[in-house]
């Protein structure tokens, strides 16, 4: 079986990859459910096999209950509440979910997984609510209404519309299934939901971050700020290796700038630390990123089921259903990522003060208009909210199951709040990026790098110079959109390219995806 990463995972929920059954892959299945079958007929017993659920473990279900058994643990765990999910993260958590019950330690079989593969290939996604997983004896709630489909009951989304499934199912002549002994316990046992934010969230973080560095160097020009603290030598005796990175693009995007020539003895000594600590700052959030990355991967080629079948006679009840693995580095990005916008930020009002050259709020008529004075005060609040998202979820526990469960993750709540984070940083870069676009034509007829400036002139594509106020939010809300599609650092990105520039040059292996 192959080994995921995350850009295969976001590839097959893309549909630029098409996952398959290797044959090995469907031996080690039908084997575990053979494993299964015989526990059964020999009246072993095994949790969640033979008994209930939880609390309820040492209670015993006849041989005759045990499909039942199943079907009732997907109604009674579907208890989730509040928005779907996104569509993405739903189909994530299918694709991560086959893969790791395709491994065949959980007595599942094909016939299941084969029908999950079916709702993957034809984007025929379940209804998920955000909200009722604790993040351990897996994320029950949001894996039970995910796998409610193949029961018929639940909801589907379908060319864009929400249907209950039964209308679904029968529209496309397809019967729900009869769950056979301990599917329904492998399929709501894992850290899907999870790992499906994680994974969104690692590609999300990875783009925020490339464009925080073109964004900040942009700024950094049009505020005549200097180049020398992003000198090699200098982060040698430092070695941090996202420091190293950051410095290594801040260097090149700013290679050759006619702006940064024309101020080389202007006698300024130091900028603000928001120009001058962008490698520390950024790169920080790097090698948190860089850690949440390895983790997720880890996660991503895991066995999280319990109990975990090796055998008929070798069953062991432990705990890789347990979110505590990504719910603490997810907290940690929500960090790196919150003060990645804080020190965006603190640029926005910098190219405001109306210092070095530039008209106070970025505008020449100010009085009657207001500028930039206004787009500021929204980076602020989101920066505000951000630092209230902070609060990790995966330092409180709450028992359930009646204290059986008496330890919980959490990471659930981290990997929403993590994404709530990454919207919010989003807007703040777009906020930044539109406000050093109109900073840096000041510096005319001066240019910047050929970089830089194709970055400028992509920006100018969705918005125009502003001589006067207008509705901001409608650029804003324009740039957010090249932000967070991606389009904004791919397009840069592939310019350098063209030019035989690679920004990332020597670090893909650690800090692409």
């Amino acid at each position: 079986m192959d080994q995921l990463t995350v850009g295969k995972t976001i590839a097959l929920a893309t549909g630029k990859l098409k996952g398959v059954f290797n044959d090995r892959a469907r031996k080690n299945i039908r084997e575990s459910q053979q494993y299964v079958k015989e526990i059964v007929s020999n009246n072993k017993t095994v949790y969640g096999v033979n008994t209930g659920f939880g609390i309820l473990a040492n209670t015993k279900i006849s041989e005759a209950d045990t499909t039942l058994l199943q079907h009732k643990i997907l109604q009674s765990h579907s208890v989730g509440v509040g928005d779907p999910i996104p569509v993405e993260i739903a189909r994530i958590m299918l694709i991560t979910k086959l893969h790791a019950l395709a491994k065949g330690f959980s007595g599942i079989r094909l016939e299941t997984l084969e029908r999950i593969a079916w709702h993957i290939d034809n984007d025929v996604i379940p209804v998920v609510p955000e909200k009722g997983s604790v993040g351990a004896s897996g994320d029950l709630a949001p894996l039970a209404h995910l796998f409610l489909p193949l029961i018929g009951l639940g909801e589907l989304f379908y060319k864009g519309t929400r249907y209950k499934s039964q209308e679904i199912l029968h529209q496309l002549q397809l019967s729900p299934l009869q769950l056979g002994p301990k599917e329904g316990l492998a399929l709501i046992n894992g850290t899907q939901f999870i790992l499906a934010y994680a994974v969104k969230c690692v590609q999300r973080m990875h783009n925020c971050l490339e464009a925080a560095d073109i964004i900040g160097a942009m700024s950094l020009e049009a505020l005549t700020g200097t180049k020398a603290p992003f000198d090699q030598r200098l982060h040698e005796l430092r070695p941090f290796t996202g420091n190293k990175l950051v410095a290594q693009r801040l260097r090149l995007l700013l290679h050759d700038s006619a702006i940064m020539q024309s101020h080389v003895d202007c006698g300024r000594v130091q900028d603000p630390y928001s120009l001058r600590c962008m490698p520390q700052v950024h790169g920080a959030s790097r090698n948190a990123w860089l850690h949440l990355k390895d983790l997720t991967e880890t996660e991503l080629n895991a066995v999280t089921d319990n109990p975990i079948i090796f055998s008929a006679s070798d069953t062991i009840s432990g705990g890789n259903f347990h979110g505590q693995p990504l719910a603490l580095p997810l907290d940690y990005c929500c960090f790196a990522a919150a003060e990645a916008g804080n020190i965006s930020d603190r640029r926005c009002y910098l190219l405001l003060e109306g210092k070095w050259g530039l008209p106070m709020l970025l505008m020449k008529n100010v009085g009657l208009n207001s500028g930039f004075m206004i787009p500021q005060y929204t980076t602020a609040a989101l920066v505000t909210e951000n630092k209230t998202l902070c609060f990790p979820a995966s330092a409180d526990s709450i028992p359930t199951s009646l204290g059986q469960e008496d330890h919980v993750s959490m990471g659930s709540i981290s990997g929403r709040k993590l994404s709530k984070v990454l919207d919010n940083l989003e807007y703040i870069l777009a906020i930044e990026l539109l406000s050093a676009c109109q900073a840096i034509e000041f510096r005319r007829p001066l240019k910047s790098s050929e970089i830089l400036e194709f970055a400028h002139d992509y920006v100018r594509e969705q918005v125009s110079f502003a001589e006067e106020d207008r509705i901001f939010a409608d650029d804003i809300n324009k740039i957010k959109n090249i932000i967070s599609d991606f389009s904004f650092v791919k397009k840069v990105d592939e310019f350098a390219g063209s030019k035989k520039i690679s920004l990332n040059g020597g670090f893909e292996g650690l800090y692409g995806l």
